[in-house]
């Protein structure tokens, strides 16, 4: 994979390993969507890529992540990190952007499996994106947002320093729900104890900061 610069980028935090998905991991990443990400009577996707078959939420993985790596550009990125525990794949944290040369502002979105949820993986990976884009790749500001049941993720935002950007219906499973958006910048970032290590990012810089790393 020498000619796909994100084969090496690694981020580290005190527990857990992230990387930019890749064919192998993403078998991995499926076998647990396939074993249960939320109960089914409640799902906190504003897509509802889970109310389906297992085999076919497992391909929904596959397709959902191919399409994004294909199209990953400097003007519409999205990378999806792989969340390794001790070795095993416990979840995927994403972080995204449109247009990031000019307005450097990321998205980000996750889950995890349900065996690994109420552990503090959600808030520690989320940290790990954060510092990665406020650190690494200039980011002023990131955003995201959460249906006002998903206790769980506003609870991380809260964390992590986000605050409330205004709200917006969303039709889930044909009914009217409010989602929160979100906003963090690095002055309202709460920062962990612990430095995140990164590796593997120079090759990367182009592609996603559309400029070229300092010599």
């Amino acid at each position: 994979m020498k000619h796909w610069p994100f084969h090496d980028l690694v981020l580290r935090t005190p527990r857990l390993e992230l990387r930019p998905d890749d064919d192998e991991s993403l078998g991995e990443l499926a076998d647990l969507a396939v074993r249960g990400i939320h109960h089914p009577d409640w799902t906190p996707f504003g897509v509802e890529w889970t109310d389906a078959p297992p085999r076919e939420v497992a391909r929904n993985v596959l397709q959902y992540h191919w399409r994004e790596r294909a199209s990953l550009s400097p003007t519409r990125w999205t990378l999806n990190f792989v969340v390794r525990l001790a070795g095993r794949v416990i979840g995927v944290q994403g972080l995204g952007a449109d247009d990031f040369p000019v307005l450097r502002e990321v998205t980000s979105g996750s889950w995890l499996g349900l065996a690994h949820q109420g552990r503090g993986f959600g808030t520690e990976m989320r940290t790990a994106v954060l510092a990665f884009a406020f650190d690494h790749l200039g980011a002023l500001a990131a955003r995201s947002s959460a249906f006002d049941d998903n206790l769980p993720s506003l609870a991380v935002s809260r964390k992590l320093g986000y605050r409330p950007d205004g709200t917006f219906p969303h039709v889930r499973r044909g009914e009217r729900a409010v989602q929160t958006r979100l906003l963090v910048t690095p002055g309202t970032f709460r920062r962990p104890d612990w430095e995140l290590r990164v590796s593997g990012v120079t090759a990367c810089l182009p592609l996603l900061t559309g400029r070229e790393p300092a010599e």
